[in-house]
């Protein structure tokens, strides 16, 4: 109980009556929190900012024995740019949907605001394919939740070379031998090999920058979305945001 001092980026918003919030945020150290932002409606709140969907800033929180408040809000980052547009937004809103299923309280949560962060910049402020960047995003959550694959050789005789297969079941690379064997295998090509290989060894801050063909980010988003939903439980759409 007392006053704590964090970062936080604002997931979900609900009304509270007339005039006050109650909102998600989720904080690097406090992991996924509910909290209660009095008179954050008002016109002249000094929370109106701190208190909108995909605000990030440094808050102010007093924790009572069961509830969060927000005393204040100093903004860093509002991401404008996804707020005035349709589609950024609704790509916004649907890895913010993930991020909520696999956030809890009271766990460390650095990495995945991290990657939250970093990727709501790239649809923010990058002209980057909308699908690329959300298929990078799914394979660096899914390893930083510890589904991480085996990236270096066959998961089944540990080939190195020839490696053009993507096992849900197994979790990583197979040779062609090894896959005729392996009804959950998918072919990819070479580049979305090394395309994998980058995103689960490469640091936070640039997991995003590479390129890739048509092709290859096609193979790539259809791995990513089949291994996060096959490793979370859950089918995963698009269509099901708005």
């Amino acid at each position: 109980m007392g006053t704590i001092k964090t970062k936080g980026i604002i997931l979900v918003e609900h009304n509270m009556g007339d005039f006050d919030k109650m909102l998600t945020m989720l904080t690097p150290g406090l992991g996924k929190i509910s909290c209660a932002a009095r008179g954050a409606k008002r016109f002249r709140s000094s929370l109106l900012v701190g208190s909108q969907f995909l605000c990030f800033g440094d808050y102010i929180l007093y924790k009572t024995s069961s509830t969060y408040y927000i005393n204040s809000c100093e903004p860093i980052e509002v991401f404008y740019n996804i707020r005035n547009d349709l589609k950024k937004l609704e790509y916004a809103s649907f890895i913010t949907k993930i991020i909520i299923d696999v956030t809890n309280e009271n766990e460390n949560s650095y990495r995945l605001l991290q990657l939250y962060l970093n990727t709501l910049y790239m649809i923010s402020e990058t002209d980057k394919d909308l699908e690329f960047i959300l298929a990078i995003f799914k394979m660096k959550l899914i390893s930083i939740l510890g589904f991480t694959p085996n990236i270096k050789g066959c998961t089944n005789c540990n080939k190195v070379q020839d490696i053009n297969y993507f096992s849900l079941k197994d979790n990583g690379f197979k040779c062609i031998n090894c896959a005729r064997q392996d009804t959950s295998c998918i072919k990819i090509s070479n580049s979305t090999v090394q395309a994998i290989r980058y995103i689960i060894s490469a640091p936070a801050k640039k997991v995003f920058s590479f390129n890739m063909g048509e092709d290859a980010i096609k193979e790539l988003e259809m791995v990513s979305k089949l291994y996060l939903n096959d490793k979370l439980e859950k089918e995963y759409r698009m269509d099901h945001i708005f």
